[in-house]
């Protein structure tokens, strides 16, 4: 399938829930037969965001867990319900199904998000992080080239750190495609298309000789960005058993919005 998006909606009305396909950009990096886990959270964000929508409220806190492989081929679904209802505090959830082996619909993802009610506290307004340094700092790996057509073409990704160097790693990242196709995205669907990408800015390994994978992602959001470009400062630490975690900070160009956080499955990578 051929489309400037990352997913196609199918069927808005079906009774599994909003059903998708899904394009060559959600194709992940390590395998191109499964997808990579940011286009994966962005479409749940979507979900949690739709579901019963309150405009004087907005996502403080979201989790994502990654139930297994998502399949880059065949049919999806995305369903959201609200868990907890309040004035103040709601707890919504959104998950995704895919075709088993079985040929039967099963989750293959599952995020959570507390939704706040919002206030205006413009005064006391506080972020420490130091802010990233501007992306006229920054170059271009051309990393697509390393792959056919999967996520990574469909990203404006630019470093302004050496990859494996001594310290965070930090990136300015801007989506050139839709999340889905013929919608515009919304700041936070923004942020989560490319949020997940810090566990790759932080690693301190080589890609050719071992495997990192995350099995979640979870995101605190103090403020919700502004403008096309996302910044990522992340930095993981590993464990002696093959165990690591990776924490960042996200940012706008106006400074830090958010903090993430992953568990990070660590493999040597077989003999070819």
């Amino acid at each position: 399938m051929v489309t400037d998006a990352y997913y196609e909606l199918v069927d808005a009305s079906d009774d599994r829930g909003e059903k998708f396909a899904a394009t060559d950009f959600v194709r992940s990096t390590w395998s191109a037969a499964i997808q990579h886990a940011a286009p994966v959270s962005a479409l749940l964000v979507r979900g949690l965001q739709r579901c019963e929508p309150r405009d004087d409220t907005r996502l403080s806190r979201v989790l994502v867990d990654l139930l297994g492989p998502v399949p880059a081929e065949g049919e999806l679904w995305v369903r959201a319900r609200r868990e907890r209802a309040g004035k103040q505090i709601e707890l919504v959830s959104a998950e995704m199904l895919a075709l088993g082996p079985d040929g039967a619909p099963r989750p293959v993802a599952r995020a959570s998000g507390w939704r706040l009610q919002t206030i205006d506290t413009a005064f006391v307004t506080h972020a420490p992080a130091e802010p990233l340094r501007p992306r006229s700092e920054a170059r271009t790996r051309d990393m697509a080239k390393d792959w056919d057509r999967n996520y990574v073409h469909s990203l404006d990704w630019r470093w302004l750190t050496t990859p494996m160097s001594d310290g965070p790693g930090e990136s300015w990242l801007k989506p050139e495609v839709d999340l889905v196709e013929g919608e515009a995205m919304t700041p936070l669907e923004r942020l989560f298309v490319v949020a997940d990408d810090a566990n790759g800015i932080g690693t301190k390994l080589d890609i050719r000789k071992w495997t990192f994978l995350n099995t979640d992602l979870a995101v605190h959001i103090h403020r919700v960005p502004d403008g096309e470009w996302i910044g990522i400062r992340a930095e993981t630490s590993y464990g002696p058993d093959g165990i690591g975690t990776t924490l960042g900070t996200l940012f706008d160009e106006d400074g830090a919005v958010g903090a993430i956080q992953q568990s990070v499955l660590v493999r040597p990578r077989p003999p070819a």
